[in-house]
């Protein structure tokens, strides 16, 4: 039930990218400029580790490899 919520949509690359930009931008919280601007981070930061971008649903996107239908 979670996939269909949540469908798994994003590659591995976009994931940790999404990740770091992530974590760099919470930083800046408490390192630089200690904006609370960075908390903006949270969104790609839980995008990335959840591997699926609500945005790319409802545009029909993907950047993950389609999964192969296995016939058993």
């Amino acid at each position: 039930m979670l996939d269909k919520l949540l469908p798994k949509n994003e590659g591995t690359v976009d994931r940790a990218l999404r990740v770091i930009v992530g974590v760099a931008l919470i930083l800046m919280v408490f390192v630089g400029p200690k904006t609370l601007w960075g908390l903006v981070g949270v969104i790609p930061l839980a995008t990335g580790l959840l591997g699926s971008c609500p945005l790319y649903t409802l545009l029909g996107m993907r950047t993950c490899p389609m999964e192969q239908n296995k016939k058993t």
